[in-house]
């Protein structure tokens, strides 16, 4: 059987090198001052569905993305791989989105997409490491879900066998489709670019991306070449509601976000006897780093 596969992935501001500019005055992340890269366990999901596309002879895999127009960058990586196409959610109104407004606008657009018979993320955001925006796209779906997968077995007669991570061990799961899966980073990691691959959409760009003046480079391809048009959304696009996006539909806003590195002059050497003991206890109170 061929299988329509959805992958949500996330291009994300690179965690290891958070400083001083990493939050605007708004208390969002400031992407513009921090490198941006593929998720690391979109990666991951990434690959199971290109497995599966590999398995299942007709099978189609499509990126989804929300972001800035450079988030292109994260459909071309996908597309490289295998991917079959790729959908940039962009708009003005979509920025600042927590995890519930995230999870409305891709919701929104996989329903414009066409229900898939799988949607398969990663199982969290390096960002944000909440894990909340698959089962939150899930849920407004109305799809059956299966968390922290780390193989898909088998598909086959409208059912899916997968092993997942649990405490203490892996769980065999069968679930009917259609579903939605989020990966584990200890998954089988994604496969390296195809080198014809790259060839053939090294110069895919979402309409956002191309100069405004219209002197785009190699614009006779474009003509000639549909498939290097990256598909590219608003909220209007997706029947989005204004009030569900963006900073409008998110009830929860980051305060903070701050690199820290713990050097020795701050650590001390304490005996096991009761009074250093008590000592610890009491400057931790005091402290509020517990009670």
């Amino acid at each position: 059987m061929s299988l329509k596969i959805v992958v949500l992935a996330k291009q994300v501001p690179d965690t290891r090198n958070v400083g001083k500019d990493a939050m605007t005055p708004e208390g969002t992340v400031n992407r513009a001052a921090l490198p941006a890269i593929f998720n690391p366990e979109d990666l991951n999901a990434l690959e199971q569905a290109l497995r599966l596309k590999d398995q299942h002879p007709g099978s189609t895999v499509t990126i989804l993305t929300m972001g800035p127009p450079r988030a292109t960058d994260v459909i071309r990586e996908g597309l490289y791989r295998g991917a079959d196409g790729g959908v940039l959610l962009t708009d003005r109104a979509f920025a600042g989105a927590d995890t519930l407004a995230t999870s409305y606008a891709l919701s929104q657009a996989i329903k414009k997409i066409g229900m898939p018979d799988i949607v398969i993320g990663g199982r969290q955001a390096i960002d944000g490491d909440t894990a909340q925006v698959g089962p939150q796209v899930a849920q407004k779906l109305d799809l059956n879900q299966v968390t922290y997968v780390t193989s898909i077995e088998k598909v086959a007669d409208g059912k899916i066998r997968l092993l997942r991570t649990i405490d203490g061990g892996i769980e065999r799961v069968e679930a009917p489709l259609p579903i939605l899966l989020t990966v584990n980073g200890n998954a089988a990691p994604c496969r390296p670019r195809n080198a014809k691959l790259v060839m053939k959409y090294k110069r895919a760009l979402a309409p956002m991306e191309r100069p405004a003046d219209g002197t785009l480079s190699y614009a006779e391809e474009y003509e000639k070449k549909p498939y290097l048009t990256v598909t590219q959304w608003s909220v209007a696009d997706v029947d989005g509601d204004l009030a569900q996006c963006g900073l409008a539909g998110s009830p929860t806003k980051v305060k903070a976000v701050q690199n820290i590195v713990f050097k020795a002059k701050e650590s001390k050497r304490l005996t096991a006897s009761d009074a250093d003991v008590e000592d610890l206890v009491k400057e931790l109170l005091e402290s509020h780093t517990i009670g």
